[in-house]
């Protein structure tokens, strides 16, 4: 510890431990609905037998594109913050894989609703 200049006293920064960044977290947890939500619009998209099928398709499509692109919108925010340089008394953030995996959790997920309404389009043309 060292002394401040012209008194008697030092300066002690407390040494914070990183924590993972909640944006990270909650955009791998969006990325993973996303998936999940566009084998939803897959099935019905391919199981349905007629208009129905369609529509349900693609009412499941808008949320799993909501959540995909809120991954995605998550996760290049908590890259921000993990990689903003913060003085030693401040927080700093971890977690820049869990960002990827969201990232790529999100970007999947939107990609492969989009399929499957075009999947239950042409099944439902043809």
């Amino acid at each position: 510890m060292e002394a401040v200049a012209g008194t008697p006293f030092g300066v002690v920064h407390l040494d914070v431990p990183p924590v993972t960044s909640g944006l990270a977290v909650g955009a791998l947890v969006a990325g993973v609905v996303s998936i999940l939500v566009s084998l939803l619009v897959i099935c019905f998209g391919v199981l349905g037998q007629s208009w129905t099928g369609v529509w349900a398709a693609g009412a499941f499509a808008v949320l799993g594109v909501l959540t995909g692109a809120g991954a995605i919108v998550a996760g290049l925010l908590a890259r921000r913050q993990i990689e903003r340089p913060a003085p030693p008394p401040a927080v700093r953030f971890t977690g820049r894989g869990v960002a990827t995996a969201g990232l790529s959790c999100g970007g999947a997920g939107l990609g492969l609703s989009l399929l499957g309404v075009v999947v239950a389009l042409v099944i439902s043309l043809s």
